[in-house]
């Protein structure tokens, strides 16, 4: 079993990893770079990051 920091860092770690690339596709699609990809794929990594981000809160905040 995996020890309880073990679990928090790698929530952060997932966290911050899955907004550094919904907010890099974000910007890059904005400068018209990747205007290619399609606006569902910003959907979907925006819902990833809201999830990732309470996955985030539900770890920091646990006790154990």
């Amino acid at each position: 079993m995996s020890s309880p920091r073990s679990e928090t860092a790698i929530a952060t770690y997932l966290f911050f990893m899955v907004l550094g690339v919904t907010l890099l596709v974000y910007l890059l699609r904005g400068f018209g770079l990747l205007g290619f990809i399609p606006g569902g794929i910003l959907w979907i990594l925006l819902l990833l990051s809201i999830a990732t981000g309470i996955y985030y809160g539900i770890e920091k905040t646990r006790r154990f």
